[in-house]
């Protein structure tokens, strides 16, 4: 594959560049151009004397949360383009600038995905199994079981979220984030095995109590509330209130905690 790396030059040396190109090309190339003329589906794309490319609309953003951009910028503008193909009748490329930042945004979120970092993602849609957002330019899912429990979401689309990865899948084009992960990290000094802290209980079943961490769900199992068996939780426990215990495990796939009073009772 050819490559240019563009930095600030004059038109002669564009037109020494393409020179280089001698006109053979093929899909799958990114070569330099300049947008000289808007039409009313795409622009056409200055490559070179003797061949023209041309630019649709549908070619141009990677990302559909972009519909409102204003494309009168793009004329006189110089850059690279992915080349999706070549009409031999017309003698015209067809390119793409949304394939090339497809490709090179695919490279950066695997490299986000192997330095394991904390990412701040925006809201800009949700729905009911979650939230949609952006990485990179592409559209990812933040499911609501990698949630803390929000009880107004319409009021979350104002804010960030701090974000990790929980799967990059380029073959699909799936990119699924977690919010507990995140706070998981974040709370690292504080949510270690072996601690002693403070959560509030947000469900009771016949089988343990569901509590909160800073965020993170929490599983306090009828067998570790007490070295006795407890016929009925609910005469003990009740919604709302905040209980001691110690975390027992840390499950980093699911983003929650197995915790105990074993040692408090």
């Amino acid at each position: 594959m050819k490559k240019i790396h563009l930095t600030s030059f004059s038109e002669q040396d564009f037109g020494a560049i393409l020179t280089q190109y001698k006109y053979n090309l093929h899909p799958g190339d990114i070569i330099a151009g300049t947008i000289f003329h808007q039409e009313s589906q795409g622009f056409l794309v200055d490559v070179g004397a003797s061949i023209a490319g041309y630019l649709p609309v549908d070619e141009i953003l990677l990302s559909s949360c972009n519909n409102r951009y204003d494309f009168q910028y793009f004329v006189n503008h110089t850059r690279e383009f992915f080349i999706l193909a070549y009409d031999k009748h017309r003698k015209q490329l067809l390119l793409s600038i949304k394939r090339l930042d497809y490709i090179r945004a695919w490279k950066r979120i695997k490299q986000l995905e192997s330095e394991d970092v904390i990412l701040d993602v925006s809201i800009f849609n949700l729905n009911k199994g979650g939230i949609l957002t952006v990485l990179e330019g592409l559209q990812s899912f933040i499911p609501k079981s990698h949630l803390i429990t929000f009880t107004n979401y319409e009021f979350m689309l104002k804010y960030h979220l701090p974000c990790k990865l929980l799967l990059a899948d380029e073959k699909n084009n799936k990119i699924i984030l977690s919010h507990k992960l995140a706070l998981l990290d974040l709370y690292s000094n504080l949510l270690k095995i072996g601690k002693f802290v403070y959560g509030q209980i947000i469900q009771i079943k016949q089988y343990g109590i569901f509590i909160t961490i800073y965020g993170i769900p929490a599983l306090l199992h009828i067998s570790e509330i007490g070295p006795q068996y407890i016929e009925n939780i609910n005469h003990t426990f009740q919604i709302g209130n905040k209980i001691k215990v110690k975390i027992i495990h840390i499950d980093m796939k699911q983003a929650r905690l197995s915790v105990s009073r074993r040692e408090l009772v």
